[in-house]
């Protein structure tokens, strides 16, 4: 079973950036998808980006051009870089292979 941490989230003002990592414990076959999901408080989880075995990418709406994934191979990583944040982008942030999660990094964005 793959095992997948994120880390990188934290508190940033209106406007700033971060880039979350999720790292993910074995080496995952070069078709295999990775998504980032997230879930804001008092709503369900939503889908945010994947990035597919074939590099293609696929972002929800509401990123607006705002976020971009990518992968590192070679360390086992899949980023998402966020800017321009907004408050309603507070969330905790998770990484998946699916039907495996991670445990989530909070970002918290303040107006």
């Amino acid at each position: 079973q793959v095992q997948l941490r994120e880390s990188g989230g934290g508190t940033v003002q209106t406007g700033a950036s971060l880039r979350l990592s999720c790292t993910y414990s074995q080496p995952i076959h070069y078709t295999y998808a990775i998504d980032w999901f997230r879930q804001r408080p008092g709503k369900e989880r939503e889908w945010v980006a994947i990035i597919r075995g074939s590099d293609s990418i696929d972002y929800a709406d509401f990123v607006e051009g705002r976020f971009t994934i990518s992968r590192d191979t070679a360390t086992n990583t899949v980023y998402l870089q966020m800017n321009s944040l907004k408050p309603e982008d507070n969330a905790v942030y998770y990484c998946a292979a699916e039907p495996n999660f991670g445990r989530g990094t909070q970002v918290t964005v303040s107006s």
